[in-house]
């Protein structure tokens, strides 16, 4: 598949690593910084999602996500992202993310609207409140993670992992030009998708907030892990 991932806002928090690996499934491990599990919440702008080969196609080629999202690495070390849930407001995709991919999508009622570089964001998981809403700017001026850095942890990752209803794991590869980010201006932020995939939520502000410009992906087919 091809898709444009625009809007991007990256909360992160360090977390207890016995908290993820208690999640994860039997072959992936946690990926740590600095000896932390990291916990993010990415909403975002799914734009022009069509097939290779496909133009986009109104309405259903344009729509919201936001994940809920840790750092693992499989039984060879490669490191990737693993997802606790997608909301998403496009129905169709839901379905195909889901018998596809076998990733965790949720559908939920969501809402996006940019202002100058200024983005309103708002998701409510179906038969869920309340609502979360992140308030951010989009900077004009950007610049590419430093290896070894904790924005290239977070940000780096060309890699999916998830599962079938037999436990199978399966890996996805995803490319993209490196992000060209910057510290987030976010002048609100929600934690209840945490409180939703049963986490506590932290009573500090996230440790790293970062935006990013938008990218043009590939998506590529899964693979057994």
């Amino acid at each position: 598949m091809r898709q444009r991932w625009a809007g991007l806002l990256f909360l992160h928090w360090p977390v207890d690593p016995a908290l993820i690996a208690d999640r994860l499934p039997l072959g992936l491990q946690v990926d740590l910084y600095q000896n932390q599990a990291w916990l993010g919440i990415v909403p975002f702008f799914m734009d022009r999602v069509r097939p290779s080969g496909l133009p986009p196609v109104p309405w259903l080629s344009w729509f919201l996500e936001l994940n809920v999202r840790t750092y693992v690495h499989d039984a060879q070390g490669n490191p990737g992202v693993w997802f606790f849930s997608l909301d998403c407001n496009q129905p169709i995709a839901v379905e195909i993310a889901r018998r596809v991919f076998h990733l965790p999508y949720q559908h939920a009622a969501m809402r996006g609207v940019a202002t100058g570089n200024h983005i309103h964001y708002t998701s409510r998981r179906k038969s869920a409140v309340p609502t979360a809403s992140f308030d951010y700017e989009i900077p004009a001026s950007t610049q590419l993670a430093a290896p070894g850095s904790l924005e290239f942890f977070l940000l780096e990752r060309y890699r999916l992992f998830s599962t079938n209803p037999t436990g199978a794991i399966f890996s996805g590869r995803v490319h993209h030009a490196p992000y060209q980010f910057s510290p987030a201006h976010c002048a609100h932020w929600s934690t209840e998708p945490f409180r939703l995939n049963d986490f506590p939520e932290p009573a500090t502000a996230p440790l790293s907030l970062l935006t990013a410009a938008p990218v043009d992906v590939d998506i590529f087919p899964l693979r057994p892990a």
